[in-house]
C-alpha cells in the first residue's frame, strides 16, 4: 500500500507502507478524496504545535468502508463515510468539562501524531466515522470536515440577526464561512482576497460583495470580521474594521510564533470581542446533515484532483494560490481538472 509520508519538517516522500487491519472499534476505509489545506502546509513546514514525524498527512477525508473491527455496529463494508479527524484523551480537565477541542492531548489524524488519509487506505476510530447517504457525492463529501470547523466557528460567535460580516480569504474556509453567514442571520457578507482566482470562486458560490481589499467595499466597519488566512497583515488590516461592540474572529491558522499588532485601547474603548476557534466540537454530525441538505454550494469549490504520485505538484500549486480546493484521490490513476 502507498502513502505520502512527511518524514521530517520540510521533507516528504511517497512510500510503501504495511497493509492495515482494523482493531477494536476501528474502521478500515478506502480513501476516495482527501483535501489539501493550509494546516497540511503548516505541519510539513514544522509550524504546527505538537506534530510528531514521520506522519502520513491528510485530515479532510471521505471514502468507502472496507472492513470493521469488533465492536463496530453503525457502518458496514461498502458504506460511504466521512471522517472526523479529531481525537482526544477524554480524561483531562478540558475534556471532562466538555471542551474536547481544547484537549491538551488533542491529536488530529494527519496533523499531530496519528496517520491521516493521504494513502490508499487508513483506519479511523469508529466514533469518528460518519455514514453518508448513498446519493451523496463521495468526492465532494471531503468538504464535510472543513464545514464542521466552520460550524464550530459560528457556534462561538456572539451573533445577532441583521449583522454585516467581513471575511478575509476566499480559500476553502473563507468560502464556507461566507456561505454560512446568511444562515447565521447576516444582512450582508463581504469577502476579500488578493487572488483573482479565489475571488472568482467566491462569486461562483454566490457571494455578491467580493473585493481585493476591504477599502473597495461600500462599508467602513462591520459587525463581525473573520480572518480565514492566518496572515498577520490580514489580521492587522481586519481588526480595526470591527464596529464598536463587534467581534473579530481568528479562524485561519497562523504559525505558532507569529505576532500581530493591534491597539489595546481600541479593544477596551469599543468593547471589541476577539475570539478564536479550534477544530470541531460537537459539530461534525451537524456538518454531515447540512452538507447533505445542500447548505453549501460545494461543486465550484473543488478545482483539481491529483494522484498520490502528484502530491508534491499539488502542494506547490496550493502554495502558489492556484486553483480552488485541491484534492488527492489516492486510488485514482490520473489527475483531473474539474473546473
Amino acid at each position: 500500500m502507498r502513502a505520502i509520508v512527511f518524514t521530517e519538517a520540510g521533507k516528504l516522500s511517497l512510500n510503501e507502507v504495511p497493509a492495515l487491519v482494523p482493531g477494536h472499534k476501528e474502521v478500515l476505509i478506502e480513501v476516495a478524496a482527501v483535501g489539501i489545506c493550509g494546516t497540511d502546509v503548516h505541519v510539513l513546514d514544522g509550524e504546527f504545535e505538537g506534530t510528531v514525524f514521520p506522519l502520513v498527512p491528510g485530515h479532510e477525508a471521505s471514502g468507502t468502508v472496507l472492513a470493521v473491527g469488533d465492536g463496530v455496529n453503525h457502518v458496514v463494508p461498502g458504506d460511504h463515510v466521512a471522517v472526523n479527524p479529531s481525537t482526544t484523551c477524554g480524561e483531562c480537565e478540558l475534556c471532562l468539562a466538555g471542551k474536547t477541542n481544547l484537549c491538551r492531548n488533542w491529536n488530529g489524524l494527519g496533523v499531530v501524531a496519528s496517520d491521516g488519509a493521504s494513502t490508499e487506505q487508513f483506519t479511523a476510530p469508529a466514533a469518528n466515522v460518519y455514514k453518508l447517504k448513498p446519493e451523496t457525492d463521495l468526492y465532494e463529501a471531503a468538504l464535510i470536515e472543513p464545514l464542521a470547523c466552520a460550524i464550530r466557528g459560528y457556534d462561538i460567535l456572539p451573533r445577532k440577526m441583521g449583522e454585516h460580516y467581513l471575511v478575509y480569504g476566499a480559500g476553502t474556509m473563507g468560502l464556507l464561512m461566507a456561505q454560512l453567514a446568511p444562515r447565521a442571520g447576516a444582512a450582508s457578507v463581504t469577502i476579500v482576497d488578493l487572488n483573482e482566482n479565489r475571488r472568482q470562486a467566491a462569486r461562483d458560490v454566490g457571494i455578491a460583495n467580493v473585493y481585493a481589499s476591504a477599502d473597495e467595499a461600500d462599508r467602513d466597519v462591520w459587525d463581525v470580521v473573520i480572518d480565514c488566512t492566518g496572515v498577520v497583515k490580514a489580521i492587522e488590516d481586519g481588526l480595526p474594521r470591527v464596529k464598536a461592540g463587534g467581534t473579530f474572529q481568528h479562524f485561519g491558522v497562523a504559525p505558532v510564533e507569529a505576532k500581530a499588532g493591534y491597539s489595546p485601547f481600541r479593544v477596551y474603548r469599543d468593547e471589541i470581542n476577539i475570539v478564536g476557534t479550534m477544530a470541531v466540537l460537537n459539530s461534525f454530525g451537524r456538518a454531515v446533515e447540512m452538507f447533505e441538505a445542500g447548505a453549501i454550494n460545494s461543486t465550484p469549490m473543488i478545482s483539481h484532483s491529483f494522484t498520490l504520485d502528484e502530491y508534491e505538484e499539488a502542494l506547490a500549486m496550493f502554495r502558489a494560490g492556484t486553483g480552488r480546493k485541491l484534492q488527492i484521490r489516492p486510488n485514482d490513476s490520473k489527475s483531473r481538472v474539474l473546473l
